[in-house]
């Protein structure tokens, strides 16, 4: 699958790894990593990297943390340079606005009689909030920055519109398209581009405060597929048909695959796999080698359904903050969060996952981005750094040694070679590791490779990108490159 990392024989090598330590004099363990350049196990999009943004408002609070401010899509501000310089660094980021609010929201149309209100807090409601509304003239302003930016914009709308609610989340009643329909419409109007369109947030499998069934969720993504194939009438290429955006549950999804094998163009799903966000164990899990390996299994998992039903859909992850509810400050915002970061995207990508979007560009405690300030987090150098060296081929890697140790390679994005990330999670241990590739040309190329030193090996020259946590620590907002603080 996918092309060979090279024209001619071995000509540039990448070496992208983050490791921390604690202690001046730590122990040194060898490794070896072997990988398989001969041929591509999976391949993920050339913009693999995604970023959302959400409508929560500055009364969102968990565990007495009011962490959101004003990072909304309703009142983030679009003037901000420091915002958009950061999405015009990926040239382009793909940005998926979503979130719990979307099945509350609704749109203003141009012939609208009734006031646009916004949401507001009722802790007797779902999510906390009454419903909202997205004014025109702030759908206006957000396509303007999108399109200023280079933004490719997946927009999730309302399925909850036209169903009727039960006390056990369960819901009946089929969706009710108009108000989408309306937004869609004006959407083309005002030639504003779409990269795709998502139904629904979290309400597939158990759902998260309201559940749909499979067989219904299929009815209403056929009822999209529809409104975007007349809305769009003429238009090329046409936005995406994406759902369901939530939580994978094996018998849902086969389901709703099995029903959707000509409508569909993206299957989503969700990840908090680290549990809530006051969750005191979070360093703990994202250090833990076998708690990483968990989530594996939902990826193996889809990737067969995808392969069984015979929909031409491929997977995304749509949203992934590791621990919800707004995440944990100076976890998920702070460098330990790369090392889960990094290998969700590494392990995602063998499982041929296309896209990974994450929770958040801004906003919460894990955005990408500060909320107040707009500065980049440590996970935004690690988001940057993967869009602009992992190139789309993936390759077979195998790390042998330490558990602490996670390894996974791609082709080089911009030239002949490969990628290798290496994740070091032992901060008591430096890995000298040996690292040998076998070639188109069945042949194996070994490089000696200590993490600290720079070295040219191979035929050509090796780039290494070494990140670590300012002065060792883990709670550390501040990243470095090669020992060299990263600022914007």
């Amino acid at each position: 699958m996918g092309s060979l990392c090279w024209q001619m024989g071995i000509s540039f090598w990448v070496f992208l790894s983050i490791f921390w330590s604690v202690f001046v004099n730590t122990k040194v363990e060898n490794g070896s990593v072997l990988i398989d350049g001969e041929s591509g196990i999976a391949e993920i999009d050339a913009n693999f990297i995604c970023a959302t943004m959400d409508w929560w408002p500055p009364e969102k609070c968990d565990y007495g943390s009011c962490s959101w401010g004003q990072a909304s899509l309703l009142n983030v501000d679009l003037s901000n340079k420091v915002f958009q310089n950061a999405i015009k660094a990926f040239s382009p980021l793909k940005i998926r606005l979503g979130g719990s609010l979307q099945d509350e929201l609704i749109y203003e149309t141009e012939d609208q009689t009734e006031p646009c209100i916004p949401f507001s807090k009722n802790t007797s409601a779902l999510f906390s909030f009454n419903e909202g509304c997205l004014p025109l003239s702030r759908w206006d302003e957000l396509n303007t920055f999108f399109n200023e930016t280079g933004a490719r914009i997946i927009f999730g709308l309302n399925a909850l519109n036209g169903r009727e609610l039960h006390s056990d989340t369960s819901t009946t009643g089929a969706w009710d398209s108009t108000n989408a329909e309306s937004l869609m419409r004006y959407t083309v109007k005002k030639n504003y581009t779409m990269y795709a369109w998502e139904l629904g947030n979290e309400l597939c499998g158990s759902g998260v405060g309201a559940r749909v069934t499979a067989a219904q969720y299929a009815i209403d993504t056929m009822t999209l597929k529809n409104i975007i194939e007349e809305i769009y009438d003429g238009i090329e290429p046409k936005p995406l048909v994406i759902s369901p955006g939530g939580f994978f549950d094996a018998n849902w999804f086969k389901e709703f695959l099995n029903k959707t094998t000509e409508i569909l163009d993206v299957v989503t799903h969700h990840i908090y796999d680290l549990g809530a966000g006051v969750d005191k164990d979070l360093v703990k899990k994202i250090l833990d080698p076998s708690y990483l390996d968990g989530e594996a299994d939902t990826f193996k998992q889809l990737e067969n359904i995808l392969e069984t039903s015979g929909t031409p859909a491929s997977a995304w992850v749509g949203e992934a903050g590791g621990a919800y509810n707004s995440g944990h400050h100076l976890v998920t915002d702070a460098f330990v969060f790369s090392f889960w970061y990094l290998n969700q995207l590494g392990m995602s990508s063998v499982y041929d996952t296309k896209t990974y979007c994450r929770q958040t560009l801004i906003g919460g405690n894990y955005g990408l981005l500060n909320t107040t300030t707009f500065e980049p987090n440590p996970d935004y150098y690690s988001a940057l750094l993967w869009h602009r060296l992992m190139g789309k081929t993936v390759l077979s890697t195998n790390f042998t040694g330490s558990k602490k140790m996670r390894s996974y390679a791609h082709c080089a994005k911009e030239s002949d070679g490969i990628t290798l990330l290496l994740l070091n999670l032992d901060g008591k241990t430096t890995i000298d590791v040996n690292l040998s590739v076998n070639t188109p040309l069945k042949t194996r190329a070994q490089i000696e490779m200590v993490v600290q030193d720079t070295k040219t090996g191979g035929s050509g020259t090796r780039e290494e990108y070494h990140l670590t946590a300012k002065d060792g620590n883990l709670h550390s907002q501040t990243m470095m490159l090669n020992g060299n603080e990263l600022t914007r």
